[in-house]
């Protein structure tokens, strides 16, 4: 059987560059005081990131949505793992955001720092408060890693394997099977992605995640903690999400 374990092993690229961003993230926090450290990471501008990091940033606002329907509309239970995950990212985070209220970049310059123009981009939005954890962060590696997680065990692991991941991710659609019986074939055993796409996917979901969360930093709107805050929240969402699913479906813990 694959166990719940393993999963997360298959997933250690993603949560390897995952771990060691929170860790130099942390370092630099602990190091800078928070007003260079955002003029640091935010003071660099050029035509082509105000072009193209506003956009990365807005995706957070619909990519989620569409990417969850796809899964349901494919597979209901990769749609559901997903949705969860994004879900209990955001009530974490939002409830999280309204206890604090900490104010944004822009604010906390102008009552600390009245001498100091932050860098800003034309046509965002700027807000002024509620900006610890970013939002943002949260639903970006919440969704990049959901994904990442789903595509290995996916594709690593094959769905006959064990109830959990043979209910995730069935062999047979009814209607399909009903339509189409010679091509409803059980997997081999042996089926796995090789672990170069693995590892591809893994970096390409993760870099994915950080640039996006960088953005928010970029078009200060948060601060570096806001968005370790996020990364936080949005990975163990999905881990939280992971060992809920395991318990229901009776993974079992040994290889």
């Amino acid at each position: 059987m694959i166990s719940l374990a393993d999963s997360f092993k298959s997933n250690r690229v993603f949560l390897c560059l995952w771990l060691a961003s929170m860790v130099a993230l942390t370092i630099a926090i602990c190091l800078i005081d928070k007003g260079t450290l955002h003029l640091l990471l935010c003071d660099h501008h050029a035509a082509w990131a105000d072009r193209m990091l506003p956009m990365l940033s807005d995706t957070c606002h619909w990519l989620p949505y569409v990417i969850t329907v796809m899964l349901l509309l494919w597979r209901w239970q990769a749609g559901a793992f997903l949705g969860s995950s994004l879900l209990l990212s955001t009530l974490l985070t939002q409830s999280i955001k309204h206890i604090v209220c900490a104010p944004r970049p822009l604010t906390w310059f102008a009552e600390h720092r009245p001498d100091i123009s932050l860098p800003l981009t034309d046509g965002v939005n700027m807000h002024y408060y509620l900006s610890f954890p970013s939002g943002h962060a949260t639903t970006f590696f919440s969704l990049y890693f959901g994904l990442s997680f789903l595509f290995v065990l996916y594709s690593t692991m094959p769905a006959s394997a064990n109830r959990f991941w043979g209910r995730l991710f069935p062999n047979q659609h009814p209607f399909r099977a009903k339509l189409f019986p010679d091509q409803q074939k059980t997997p081999s055993p042996d089926r796995k992605a090789s672990g170069i796409v693995s590892t591809l996917v893994q970096v390409v979901c993760f870099a994915l995640a950080a640039v996006s969360s960088y953005s928010r930093i970029y078009l200060s709107q948060h601060f570096a903690l806001d968005v370790l805050a996020g990364m936080l929240i949005g990975v163990v969402s999905v881990i939280i999400v992971a060992v809920v699913a395991q318990r229901r479906f009776g993974i079992q813990h040994h290889s």
